[in-house]
């Protein structure tokens, strides 16, 4: 066996997006294959992905594991294009944050990508700074705590509203949205971006109900670019990835984390591990630059462990 295929305690706890106090306990009661060399300890790859495999007993098990190489949740145009542009394997089915979730649990996906907006907190006596509750990681504490499975951070993006080029109705913020003459595309409800929308609205004191809307909702962030290029509306919510893509203009509200609970099982498979050193070579680094509005400096950190 060469050396590159046995790791250090560090090295596994880092592949199994654990901590290493962790990987110390399984050894302890022998959970874990291991050597141990020279008082070394020492953990063979190829054993430690079988026993990833075969850590979860009975059903759950092998529901887990045939579940489909998707990804459910919220739409993300790097996302999507890194998973075609890898020839991971995986599929994409955009339905919105809190559907993906929904299959997750069902297992007729492996992860879910979501962004749920952080609630108001208190403010800290010590500080007087507002904080907020992440909602990524207490969707995922309420709904995904019995299933085998990780929280991953995807990206950071900038989220805004989108309008035709040269802004022609002169939009600059929330309170823009109550003229009588603009009309809105909606994103469907569930989605990420709908309840973002819902709560930026209250916290500017506006009436969400009393704004013009067009039909169909839009399912995608692709889906309010073309309402507004054909004329069918004036402004939506969306990434400014999407406005950069098809040259609409962009006005910035907010910056949001877009996160991935993915089964462990299914992150140790080919195409997630495809997908997973894509996204380490020059050519999605490049790409993500050019989208604009995205920070992937925590690309695959570890936010939330089942």
């Amino acid at each position: 066996m060469s050396a590159r295929q046995l790791m250090s305690t560090k090295e596994v706890a880092d592949y199994l997006r654990l901590k290493e106090r962790k990987i110390y306990d399984m050894v302890a009661q022998d959970e874990i294959p291991h050597s141990r060399v020279s008082g070394k300890l020492l953990f063979p790859r190829t054993l430690v992905d079988e026993w990833v495999k075969q850590s979860t007993a009975g059903a759950a098990l092998k529901s887990m594991r045939n579940a489909p190489a998707v990804i459910a949740g919220s739409s993300d145009p790097l996302l999507e294009w890194a998973v075609r542009e890898s020839r991971c394997g995986l599929a994409t089915m955009t339905y919105g944050s809190m559907d993906g979730i929904d299959r997750l649990v069902a297992t007729s996906a492996c992860a879910a990508a979501m962004h749920i907006p952080a609630a108001p907190g208190h403010k800290p006596a010590a500080t007087g700074a507002a904080t907020r509750e992440d909602r990524n990681v207490a969707l995922a504490r309420d709904r995904l705590a019995h299933m085998d499975c990780v929280l991953l951070e995807w990206a950071k993006r900038e989220q805004g509203l989108v309008v035709a080029p040269g802004n022609p109705l002169k939009i600059a913020r929330l309170a823009d949205l109550t003229k009588p003459k603009v009309r809105v595309i909606p994103r469907q409800p569930g989605a990420g971006s709908y309840l973002l929308f819902l709560q930026m609205m209250a916290e500017a004191g506006l009436n969400a109900d009393r704004l013009k809307y067009v039909q169909p909702v839009a399912q995608t962030e692709t889906d309010i670019a073309s309402a507004i290029l054909d004329g069918r509306a004036d402004v939506g919510l969306a990434v400014r990835a999407v406005a950069r893509q098809f040259h609409l203009d962009f006005i910035p509200l907010t910056v949001e984390r877009l996160d991935i609970a993915v089964l462990r099982a299914s992150y140790f498979d080919a195409p997630w591990q495809t997908l997973m050193a894509f996204t380490q070579k020059p050519v999605f680094q490049r790409y993500a630059r050019t989208l604009a509005g995205y920070d992937i400096s925590d690309l695959g950190k570890v936010m939330w462990n089942a």
